[in-house]
């Protein structure tokens, strides 16, 4: 298949030059459904990105469609700031319920805005206020979104130049096998905090992501994370873990730290969290912690009710078992057996992800991009990763059949030797 790029007249000359997706993917999109999406001209493509981890069940979904439209048809409520509407308390019945019982998680539950950001930065402005500090300790690599504050705790050089002032109160650390395994877990962060004369403040938090999406696929070990966990506690720090684009099934459990066997003081959710790509945020936190005031973090559009609907339909459709996980964990490792493949065929190959979010590296760090290229003239959505734009990033829906991620995967591996 040979896709011929459309004229895009409008997108060019009206919107703005800061448009990034569209231009590795040089078409105007019209349908979609499952793993799929077709543009204007009929060409159908299949998708490996899901909305950046927020269509984790697959485009225009069924039952939560269903869920949705019958909603809309009895006029509920659409807008509700945080007032209590019946799907504000089914969401949360079930949240209740088919999540945080099931793993005896302790959380309290938070709408902040309706974007990943929104739920950072509430995190942030929480830990900082329980503990009456400022600094907090982020990671190498990390990503925690685009506003102010999040910036301050993200690590890319070239998004934190983007806020245009000093970024302040975030110091990075080292994330796991950041020096290859050559330097022990925490030396320089545990020799930093113990010492008067570091000059480290002491920090109110750490923010983690579990697996580092934006930063190159870059996988936490569980032994790595118990051992943060147990530092946070010994420096009466709290642990924030970032459950933005690993939450909600992605890694295979519902929370991505689930394997490790900890329990984050704050965890932040958005992206799949409603189900279908609608806005919507959650900040969770230990009972304990609750110490806001009325009012003192809000947002319009906080109270984004269809969000909550199409929410509870999916914890409903793929959370009350275990399937779901199992699922997820046998994709992973039908991608796994192709990225072994692809990389006995080229030395230069390397890769690396858990449950569904993987990564392919290269030695020369511009063919990711370039793999991606030639996966879309194949008909696949691929998007990169890591600070050089140097990772091919595998984000599929989690309910893509066995068949279309073979197709998919069938297709990347083209791509891979048709760049060489």
């Amino acid at each position: 298949m040979t896709i011929t790029p459309p004229a895009l007249s409008v997108f060019e000359t009206l919107e703005s030059e800061v448009r990034s997706y569209c231009r590795g993917w040089p078409a105007v999109f019209d349908r979609a459904q499952g793993a799929r999406l077709t543009d204007e001209d009929g060409h159908s493509y299949l998708d490996f990105f899901a909305g950046a981890g927020s269509l984790n069940y697959g485009h225009n979904n069924p039952v939560l469609k269903r869920a949705l439209i019958d909603y809309i048809e009895r006029d509920g409520i659409t807008h509700g700031l945080d007032m209590a509407t019946t799907a504000k308390r089914a969401f949360l019945d079930t949240f209740q319920n088919v999540v945080l019982r099931p793993r005896d998680l302790p959380y309290k539950v938070m709408f902040p805005g309706p974007t990943g950001t929104n739920a950072v930065e509430s995190a942030l402005k929480l830990a900082r206020k329980v503990k009456g500090r400022e600094s907090v300790v982020s990671f190498t690599n990390a990503f925690h979104g685009m506003s102010l504050g999040s910036l301050a705790v993200t690590g890319n050089a070239f998004k934190r130049a983007g806020a245009g002032i000093p970024l302040v109160h975030g110091t990075p650390m080292p994330f796991d096998n950041y020096f290859d395994g050559q330097v022990p877990d925490f030396l320089w962060f545990e020799r930093l905090l113990e010492d008067q004369g570091s000059g480290l403040n002491k920090p109110a938090a750490v923010i983690v992501e579990t697996v580092q999406g934006e930063g190159g696929i870059n996988v936490a070990r569980a032994e790595w994370l118990r051992a943060l966990q147990d530092l946070c506690h010994r420096q009466d720090m709290l642990l924030i873990v970032d459950d933005i684009q690993m939450g909600c099934g992605r890694t295979g459990g519902f929370f991505s730290f689930e394997e490790a066997g900890i329990t984050p003081d704050i965890v932040t959710l958005s992206k799949s969290i409603s189900g279908y790509g609608l806005p919507m945020a959650l900040c969770l936190f230990k009972g304990e912690l609750d110490v806001w005031e009325p009012g003192e973090h809000n947002g319009t559009f906080r109270g984004n009710n269809p969000a909550f609907v199409t929410a509870a339909a999916a914890l409903d459709a793929y959370w009350a078992d275990g399937h779901m996980e199992k699922q997820t964990l046998a994709r992973g490792e039908q991608v796994e057996q192709t990225m072994l493949a692809i990389c006995g065929e080229h030395e230069s190959a390397r890769f690396r992800g858990r449950g569904l979010v993987w990564g392919l590296e290269f030695d020369d760090p511009t063919r990711a991009s370039a793999v991606c290229a030639r996966a879309f003239q194949l008909g696949l959505l691929l998007e990169t990763s890591g600070p050089q734009s140097e990772v091919v990033k595998l984000l599929p829906p989690l309910t893509i059949t066995r068949e279309e991620l073979d197709e998919g995967l069938r297709t990347l591996a083209r791509a891979v030797r048709e760049t060489a």
